[in-house]
């Protein structure tokens, strides 16, 4: 085969595969970083929790949709080209976050509302599911083997920057009008700003040429004719396809939305941190984190993919309760939850002008002291002081520090395992399946063990277990590879 991209164009691939992604991401992680917002908007107001919690489905329902994504778009990646495929996918993507930004809310269309809020959300979490196993396959496939895993590091640090700047636009929205404005309709401008930024990708992306690699394959008529059963089909890339799973992309994921989303809904939801300064504490954190990725996936060329990954999941999996539980101290927990659900029914009865008894119902708000909580003072949100926020901003950032263990090699481990006829699919289903199942359900899944325990911890369950599970599979399973491409 011909040697992959020269240093010359290497960066110009790098820069067209990453700005799409980022922006793919920062379109698909929109939904969660206002997912507190959207539940109000979009899901019957009756009872706030179950709204959130469904919001939360909702948006895992996108993560859950993605491995179908990535066999529908990385056959169609294998068949026709990786170029074309991360073309259609960003269209797509970019489509339906534009268009979450202009249903109506549930007050206006009733059922309607959530129903196509899930529609979308479908197409997002399909679009996804091809997007990333054919940016990942591009940049491999242009890089040389000695330095694979720096260069598509670059591609690891999209998904972080994605959430970072969808923080960013939402917290300058956010800033330049007023509480009220925001809540009624500026929520909805980082969702519309969606469709400039996808036109500028587009336009980056629309100008590459193919991989080099998979030109070539196609010349000499070597692709495959069925990318799904040579995938699937074959016992012994099952087998790689299975290891790639539970020894690497489960652990991986669990360990990316914990150090990410459950770190954001645990300050806003749990600790009550005020919305900006939450968003803040998040913001700071990605970003003196993302250089982290560059480092580990450089480390990764010169020691092997596994150390690495291995141990970030250990290292996770051993640190995340004092974590939350220093978090716990920090924000009094226990006593803002209190605070925020006492509530009493008031019934009476009034005759009206005909003489009927007419049955009125009243939800009354009080905090511990005693005092009625207003009705449109529903929450007491914790501004935390200078010290306490750079506490706060200190142990997310050893969070992210481990998703840039476990996600910096990721995609140079994934593409060097399996052979560049079916590479996009196969690497695609189990990147998804890790991240978009056992991943993506773990907002929801962490916030019904806290509901049902009635433990503000108990939600770190389900990321420990996975992780640790992940990372016993993964030392005995996984063995290190030459760093060379197969085909």
């Amino acid at each position: 085969m011909q040697q992959p991209g020269t240093a010359k164009n290497i960066w110009q691939v790098i820069l067209a595969s990453s700005a799409g992604t980022l922006i793919e991401w920062y379109d698909f992680y929109i939904f969660g970083s206002l997912s507190a917002i959207i539940s109000e908007k979009f899901f019957p107001p009756s009872n706030p929790e179950l709204a959130y919690i469904a919001t939360l489905a909702t948006f895992a329902v996108g993560f859950i949709v993605r491995p179908f994504g990535a066999i529908v778009f990385g056959r169609l990646g294998d068949l026709v080209g990786r170029k074309y495929t991360f073309l259609l996918t960003l269209l797509i993507m970019g489509g339906s976050t534009f268009a979450i930004g202009l249903i109506p809310s549930y007050h206006t269309i009733g059922v309607l509302a959530p129903m196509l809020v899930l529609i979308l959300r479908l197409l997002q979490g399909l679009a996804l599911g091809g997007e990333y196993g054919g940016a990942a396959t591009y940049v491999a496939e242009h890089s040389p083997d000695h330095r694979r895993g720096y260069f598509t590091s670059f591609i690891q640090t999209t998904a972080t920057l994605g959430l970072f700047v969808s923080l960013a636009v939402i917290l300058i929205t956010r800033s330049v009008m007023t509480p009220e404005n925001f809540n009624s309709y500026g929520w909805r401008i980082p969702f519309l700003l969606s469709v400039v930024l996808v036109l500028m990708s587009y336009y980056i992306r629309i100008r590459l040429q193919e991989s080099p690699l998979f030109i070539q394959m196609k010349q000499e008529g070597k692709t495959s004719a069925n990318p799904i059963k040579e995938s699937f089909g074959n016992r012994e890339n099952l087998k790689l396809v299975l290891i790639a799973l539970f020894g690497a992309a489960m652990g991986q994921g669990v360990v990316w939305y914990t150090g990410q989303f459950y770190a954001l809904s645990f300050l806003q939801k749990t600790m009550n941190i005020e919305f900006v300064q939450s968003n803040i504490i998040i913001a700071v954190a990605l970003l003196l984190g993302t250089p982290l990725f560059i480092y580990f996936g450089s480390l990764s060329d010169r020691i092997g993919r596994k150390k690495i990954m291995m141990a970030g999941m250990l290292i996770a999996a051993l640190a995340y309760y004092p974590i939350y539980k220093t978090m716990d101290t920090i924000g009094d927990v226990k006593q803002k939850t209190e605070q925020t659900t006492l509530y009493r029914i008031e019934s009476s009865q009034a005759q009206n002008e005909s003489g009927q008894f007419v049955q009125h119902t009243t939800r009354i708000h009080s905090y511990t002291d005693g005092s009625i909580l207003k009705e449109s003072d529903t929450k007491k949100e914790l501004t935390v002081d200078n010290t306490h926020m750079a506490i706060l901003i200190l142990l997310i950032f050893i969070q992210v520090v481990f998703v840039t263990m476990v996600y910096a090699p990721i995609a140079a481990f994934l593409v060097e395992l399996f052979p560049t006829r079916i590479r996009y699919t196969s690497m695609s289903l189990p990147y998804h399946i890790g991240n978009g199942v056992f991943g993506g359900l773990l907002p929801t899944i962490s916030t019904i063990l806290v509901t049902k325990t009635g433990n503000h911890l108990a939600g770190l369950i389900y990321p420990i277990a996975v992780a640790v599970i992940c990372f016993i599979i993964g030392m005995i399973a996984i063995r290190e590879k030459s760093g060379k491409l197969s085909v």
